[in-house]
C-alpha cells in the first residue's frame, strides 16, 4: 500500500529527475499525453501547464495515490490501472514515465510494445533509479536475507529489477528512435533533524513499502530498527546533513516521422 504523506517527505528532491526529464522532450503541440505511474499527481499537473491543449491522463496501480491526484480536481484524467496492460491511444504523442518502470516485471518488453504502437514522431520519456547497488540497498538486502524476515520476504527485495541507460538507448534504436540517454547522480543533502535517521526515512516512502506490507507489526519494528542502525553507520551525518547520493537513469527517444 502506498502512502502519499510518507512518499511526500522528500518532495523537492524526488521532483527534480521528473523535471530534468520532461525537459529533454521537445514536442511543442502534442495531442495527448499519458504519465505512466503518476503517484499522487502533483508533477502529472505540470504537464497540463506545460501543454495547456493536450488531453492528460494519469495511471497508476495504486488506489492510494490515485484518489489523492483525482481530489486535486483539474482538467487531467486519472484512471486506476496495471501499466503492464496499458496501450497508447492513436494520438498519444507524448508517454511520460518516472520513477515506475522498475516496479514492472518484464517492462522493457513493455517499452518496445508502446514505441511499436506510438505515431510517427512520437515521444517517449522514462526515468528509473539505478541505486540498486547503493549501500542502502545492500543493507536491505543484507537484512532481509536474515532470519527471521528472510522466511516471510523471499524474493520480495529484489537485486536489480532495471536496465542500465544504455541498454534501454538500444531497446529503442532498434526501432527507429532518436536517443538520448544518460544517467546522473543526485547528492542529496537530507536533513538529520529526528530520531530516525534520513534515508530510513526515505526509503520507507519507496523500496521499504512492500517489506512493511508483508511484516507483522513485531517484526516490522525490529526490521526498521536495524536497518536505521546500519544506515546510520554508511551514511553519517556531517553539519546536520547526510549526503545521500542517488543514481537515476534517463532515456527520451523520439520515434521516426513519417518522410
Amino acid at each position: 500500500m502506498w502512502d502519499p504523506a510518507v512518499y511526500h517527505r522528500f518532495d523537492t528532491e524526488r521532483s527534480r529527475p521528473f523535471v530534468d526529464l520532461i525537459s529533454r522532450v521537445g514536442t511543442e503541440h502534442p495531442r495527448a499525453v499519458a504519465d505512466l505511474g503518476c503517484g499522487s499527481g502533483e508533477l502529472t499537473e505540470t504537464l497540463a501547464t506545460r501543454w495547456p491543449a493536450a488531453r492528460i491522463t494519469g495511471l497508476d496501480s495504486s488506489v492510494e495515490m490515485i484518489a489523492n491526484a483525482a481530489a486535486q480536481g483539474t482538467r487531467v484524467d486519472y484512471h486506476l490501472g496495471d501499466l503492464a496492460q496499458w496501450q497508447p491511444e492513436p494520438d498519444t504523442d507524448v508517454i511520460v514515465t518516472n520513477a515506475a518502470l522498475q516496479w514492472v516485471p518484464g517492462h522493457e518488453e513493455l517499452i518496445t510494445r508502446w514505441a511499436r504502437a506510438l505515431p510517427p514522431g512520437a515521444w517517449f520519456a522514462m526515468q528509473v533509479p539505478g541505486n540498486f547497488a547503493a549501500p542502502s540497498h545492500r543493507l536491505l538486502r543484507e537484512v532481509a536475507a536474515t532470519e527471521p524476515y528472510a522466511a516471510v520476504l523471499g524474493d520480495i527485495v529484489r537485486e536489480a529489477p532495471v536496465d542500465d541507460a544504455g541498454g534501454y538507448a538500444a531497446r529503442l534504436l532498434a526501432e527507429g528512435a532518436r536517443v538520448d540517454a544518460w544517467e546522473t547522480t543526485y547528492v542529496h543533502l537530507l536533513a538529520a533533524d529526528g530520531a530516525d535517521h534520513p534515508v530510513l526515512r526515505w526509503m520507507e516512502g519507496t523500496a521499504l513499502r512492500p517489506v512493511k506490507a508483508a511484516l507483522d507489526d513485531t517484526a516490522w519494528r525490529s526490521f526498521r530498527a536495524t536497518l536505521d542502525a546500519k544506515l546510520a553507520a554508511v551514511y553519517p551525518a556531517r553539519s546536520g546533513r547526510v549526503a545521500f547520493p542517488f543514481r537515476r537513469i534517463f532515456v527520451v527517444a523520439q520515434l521516426q516521422e513519417e518522410t
